[in-house]
């Protein structure tokens, strides 16, 4: 199994991106998708979750301005990010619960992470 990013780059203030997070495996069931995010010098911190029925919960931080979403036929989660701001500068990874039915195994999985830079 493995989860791949993608969507990350450069971007100015009040611009916008969209990160994409695949799951893929040849017998699969993904469970709560999660994109999370470490900036240089802190902390890695949860922005968002989107459970299998798409029940949704966003960080403070991303509030009004960040929407996950899922396409369970792809396994595949969205963030769309907007009015980025300097402090939403970070690396942006995707965390997933994952059945492997080839093996019969439920586990934790964790993408490489993209670079979202918000510069002027």
């Amino acid at each position: 199994v493995q989860l791949v990013e993608s969507g990350g780059g450069l971007v100015q203030p009040g611009g916008s991106l969209r990160l994409s997070c695949a799951a893929s495996g040849p017998r699969i069931t993904v469970y709560d998708m999660e994109w999370y995010r470490q900036a240089p010098g802190k902390e890695r911190e949860l922005v968002a979750v989107i459970g299998g029925s798409g029940r949704t919960t966003l960080a403070d931080s991303a509030k009004g301005r960040f929407t996950i979403s899922r396409d369970n036929t792809k396994s595949t989660a969205y963030l769309q990010m907007n009015s980025l701001k300097f402090e939403d500068t970070a690396v942006y990874y995707c965390h997933a619960r994952v059945t492997d039915w080839s093996t019969v195994r439920t586990m934790d999985y964790w993408g490489k992470g993209t670079l979202v830079t918000v510069s002027s």
